[in-house]
């Protein structure tokens, strides 16, 4: 996110998801001295999310400019990742600063939380501006319908370490319908945990058939990190997107 998750794998791949192994959330703070916001930080993601208590947005701040992307589809080793090929035509607006699509990514169980439910997957698309900031749009996953958006790049998901797959996906019908979402200042959810990331996380999600998300389940039985303090943080809701 800070860097793609395959920098992030390269350069921590000493971390993971598995506790029990020591190198897991709960010790992600301690691996070395670039991940200690994971254990020390004050805006660390994900959150729980409430509608109730969202304060509206007063002006309409974000703009979504998703279309086709090329690119391709990796196994890094903790995510299926699709890293696009050419970011400059699909981008995020936020507070009038562009956000380039840089890569989006998968986790099981979802790590967000919307009015108390978790969901079986969340994908999230990771935008960086010109200087390296970064905006997350996360999009919670439930079972229902194939998906139709995915089916081209889902059918055969890559191993770790098998060759990058080339593909294209149609973002706009990747999304849900709605894009009434809630929005926070948070930070990657990986090691190093680098703040000041800008979450934009919708409210309505999209489908996944049983099928496509045991696909990914196989690979990744849990790839997800628990819930994070709030530490008294404003969170927004945006819904003129």
């Amino acid at each position: 996110m800070t860097f793609s998750l395959r920098a992030h794998a390269e350069e921590h791949a000493h971390w993971s998801y598995n506790d029990h192994a020591g190198t897991g959330p709960a010790h992600w703070g301690a691996l070395d001295r670039d991940s200690r916001l994971c254990k020390t930080g004050l805006q660390q993601s994900p959150i729980a999310l409430y509608t109730r208590s969202a304060k509206r947005l007063s002006d309409r701040e974000i703009a979504l400019h998703f279309g086709t992307a090329k690119g391709e589809l990796v196994n890094n080793g903790h995510t299926i990742q699709f890293n696009v090929a050419d970011a400059t035509t699909n981008a995020v607006a936020y507070k009038g600063v562009s956000y380039a699509l840089a890569q989006f990514h998968f986790h099981t169980p979802s790590e967000h939380r919307l009015d108390g439910k978790s969901f079986p997957m969340e994908m999230h698309l990771v935008n960086k501006d010109a200087s390296g900031k970064i905006t997350v749009v996360g999009v919670f996953i439930k079972q229902g319908r194939k998906n139709a958006a995915l089916p081209g790049l889902w059918d055969q998901l890559p191993a770790p370490n098998a060759a990058p797959k080339a593909g294209e996906v149609d973002l706009a019908a990747l999304l849900p319908a709605s894009h009434k979402a809630m929005v926070y200042a948070g930070s990657l959810t990986t090691p190093p945990c680098s703040e000041e990331v800008n979450w934009i996380v919708m409210e309505q999600p999209i489908e996944m058939s049983r099928q496509q998300i045991q696909a990914f389940q196989k690979l990744f039985r849990d790839n997800h990190r628990p819930l994070q303090k709030e530490h008294g943080r404003k969170v927004l809701e945006e819904s003129a997107m």
